[in-house]
């Protein structure tokens, strides 16, 4: 079981340090214009005849700008990856592309079947990034977790859990769902494991009585499964800075899915000329060879991302003013305490102190206490004697925490301390509304 002592779950102040160090290279300028011209073909179909019910959804969700959430969009693209290649099968397509008989129909059908190569290659790509990230993360979480019987415990809950829900998509594809139901059905399954890790980390729920019984999971751990995938957490950062690219790929794939729905409803009275032919070509091209270089690009900042900073860490990036050491002397029989009034609950209280040594070893006591509104007072961390220590913890309730460092023992030598105290905002920050976002 690895170590957390001194830890906090990372921050959005911090990611925004890390991401600094991968910028994402700029997409090729052909996939704006390349969209455009995409968008401006589906104008054109739709103009041919009316588009029904269906199509006219699928339009308006093309029109709709893409959810705020990486993890989201990499769904999202998956689902229309396996529709364009549902659609790219040759038992799909209209009979005239089946059975050519025109040169602009001969070179189609040749341009769709090399098309289908890339778009299997872009799909393999994703699901091998989705299933890696989520190896990772759940292998990272378990080191920190016992190991024992207890980490078993949670490894079989979620070999069990991952069985039933692939026993429920295969029975939604059995009954004949289609892709859309498919992907709807997974997403919601998402959100499900989303729900229970919220859950797990505020020890609620179904597992409330699992983490009582579970004694020895780090509380740093249960705050990082806890804040995480909250809207408004550390991955705002992430969302903010990989979000853009992303979301207009997945607006690329969406277009180039609603295009071919709606040509090969209209096949027999629209034939694409040779420069509509080649812009569906390059859309193509540019859309899967920009979503692997995407994917490529974020598996590695995702693979080299840690889930956990020191308090040190967390304190210097998040509040510079508190950033130097103090030095000050206790007088002999005398104690000094410094107070920190906490604004919110789960926040992170961290200090670093050590005392000037002479040619006598000296220590000095040490204490934590809460103090409520009506005055009663709290021990947190009991009185013990040190020469140097550094340590955190998270703050159960907000309210006046008090550092109380103590030389009353001593009768004739005062101490020279040097400290430093960080109080850390909580990760994530409370929000009005489901929409007020890093996968």
């Amino acid at each position: 079981m690895a170590s957390t002592e001194g830890l906090v779950p990372i921050t959005r102040a911090f990611l925004a340090s890390y991401y600094d160090k991968y910028p994402f290279p700029p997409l090729s300028d052909d996939v704006s214009r390349l969209s455009s011209d995409m968008s401006s073909l589906i104008q054109l179909l739709a103009q041919q005849s009316s588009p029904s019910q269906g199509e006219t959804c699928l339009i308006d969700e093309a029109n709709q700008p893409p959810p705020h959430k990486i993890d989201e969009n990499m769904w999202k693209n998956r689902e229309q990856m396996e529709e364009i290649l549902f659609l790219l099968q040759p038992s799909r397509w209209p009979v005239q592309l089946r059975e050519p008989s025109t040169s602009e129909d001969s070179q189609l059908s040749s341009i769709l079947r090399n098309l289908k190569d890339n778009f299997d290659n872009a799909l393999t790509a994703l699901i091998s990034f989705q299933t890696k990230n989520s190896e990772r993360v759940f292998s990272t979480v378990m080191t920190y977790m016992p190991q024992d019987f207890r980490g078993t415990l949670i490894r079989q809950q979620k070999e069990r859990s991952e069985r039933n829900k692939q026993a429920e998509v295969d029975a939604l594809v059995s009954s004949g769902g289609s892709i859309r139901d498919t992907y709807a059905l997974l997403w919601k399954q998402q959100m499900e494991r989303r729900r229970q890790l919220a859950q797990l980390g505020s020890a609620t729920g179904v597992y409330k009585t699992l983490v009582k019984y579970l004694v020895g999971v780090p509380q740093v751990l249960l705050d990082f499964i806890r804040q995480i995938n909250d809207d408004d957490g550390p991955m705002e950062e992430q969302r903010e800075r990989y979000g853009p690219p992303l979301y207009s790929l997945t607006k690329m794939g969406m277009a180039i899915r609603v295009f071919l729905t709606l040509l090969w409803e209209r096949y027999d009275t629209f034939k694409l000329n040779r420069d509509q032919i080649n812009i569906l070509s390059e859309a193509a091209i540019a859309y899967t060879s920009e979503f692997e270089r995407f994917v490529t690009f974020i598996s590695d900042v995702f693979a080299n991302s840690p889930f956990f900073i020191s308090a040190d860490t967390a304190g210097i990036l998040g509040s510079r003013e508190n950033e130097e050491y103090k030095e000050i002397i206790v007088q002999a029989g005398r104690t000094y305490e410094v107070s920190l009034m906490v604004e919110s609950e789960n926040s992170y209280i961290a200090w670093d102190f050590s005392l000037m040594q002479g040619k006598i070893s000296m220590d000095i006591g040490f204490s934590v206490e809460y103090i409520s509104a009506s005055g009663e007072k709290t021990l947190i961390l009991p009185y013990r004697r040190y020469e140097a220590d550094q340590g955190n913890f998270s703050t159960l309730l907000a309210g006046n925490y008090k550092l109380v460092w103590d030389n009353s023992y001593s009768t004739f030598f005062k101490k020279t301390l040097r400290y430093k105290v960080d109080c850390i905002p909580p990760v994530v920050e409370p929000v009005e509304d489901e929409g007020g976002l890093q996968s």
